[in-house]
């Protein structure tokens, strides 16, 4: 493709998306171009080509860190746990989310509680987490792996059931339902066998959490994508919605498959999770390669 086919191309800001995209261009092998002087839309058009991999439209969502209360020790309120990776997991498929809490199969490794099931199971699912301690210090959680089960989504369970009309699955929607139905939550959350466990994290609190690629990731710039298809580290044109712009591949996700389906990170806190909550937009994602890369994959 031709950059003057992307729409919106002119108007974005490329220096913030050169800057995500320094952020991670270091760990990719010599054939990707590294940052230089020079203006930043320039450095893109002078050493990419924008290749569309698969065939639109594309499904694009977004995620976000959420940020909740806290504390260290179980209490009366804080009885739901996130945990650390047991050492006993290997390669294969490890007990699923229903048997890890009937039997307590994690006992021991807890690291922090949360006072609510739902938001203990969210923060799993977005990977990450910033928790507030009672004395307003904030404590950081990321991936540190899963139990071995596929995801599935209990909003698309709640939408198959006819508890909630598709075009109005939020986050907020599920938090709203598990509320009226506190008898239910265990049964819905078990819906999804998998399990994701966590490490504390030191991380600059003005930043993002940590992506697949083990640096912190930057709200609208950093996109989460299927490897398979898409590389980590490559810059993607998003056409969504009203989105237009350049987003860096710097994360991946259980839920994210296929080349044109892509996840972006909103940033931290409740407004974030608003935004992600409520995105889920179609378009077409376009892949900026290398040239040669790019000559192999399109020739």
């Amino acid at each position: 493709m031709a950059f003057n086919t992307l729409s919106g191309w002119v108007a974005d800001d490329h220096a913030a998306a050169l800057a995500a995209y320094a952020a991670t261009a270091d760990l990719l092998d010599g054939s990707w171009p590294r940052p230089g002087k020079g203006a930043a839309r320039d450095f893109f058009e002078r050493n990419f080509s924008p290749v569309l991999i698969g065939d639109p439209p594309a499904l694009v969502t977004g995620y976000y860190e959420p940020e909740v209360a806290g504390e260290l020790a179980r209490t009366g309120n804080f009885r739901h746990p996130l945990h650390g990776r047991p050492a006993l997991i290997g390669s294969g498929p490890w007990f699923t989310r229903a048997e890890i809490v009937a039997g307590d199969l994690l006992a021991g490794h807890e690291l922090v509680w949360l006072e609510s099931a739902v938001e203990a199971f969210l923060a799993q699912v977005q990977g990450s987490v910033r928790v507030r301690m009672p004395d307003g210090s904030v404590r950081r959680f990321g991936f540190a792996g899963r139990n071995g089960h596929p995801y599935r989504s209990i909003g698309v369970e709640l939408v198959r059931q006819g508890e909630i009309a598709e075009s109005a699955m939020s986050a907020a929607a599920i938090r709203a339902w598990c509320l009226a139905r506190p008898e239910a939550v265990t049964n819905l959350l078990n819906h999804n066998p998998s399990y994701v466990f966590f490490r504390p994290l030191d991380l600059p609190e003005d930043g993002g959490p940590l992506g697949t690629m083990g640096r912190q990731v930057t709200a609208g710039r950093s996109l989460a994508v299927d490897p398979d298809h898409i590389p980590l580290g490559a810059p993607v044109w998003a056409e969504a919605g009203d989105i237009r712009a350049l987003i860096i591949a710097q994360d991946t996700g259980s839920a994210i498959r296929g080349p044109q389906r892509g996840d972006i990170f909103c940033g931290s806190g409740d407004d974030a999770g608003r935004r992600a909550g409520a995105m889920r937009l179609g378009g077409r994602l376009v892949t900026l390669l290398p040239h040669e890369l790019a000559a192999r994959v399109a020739p």
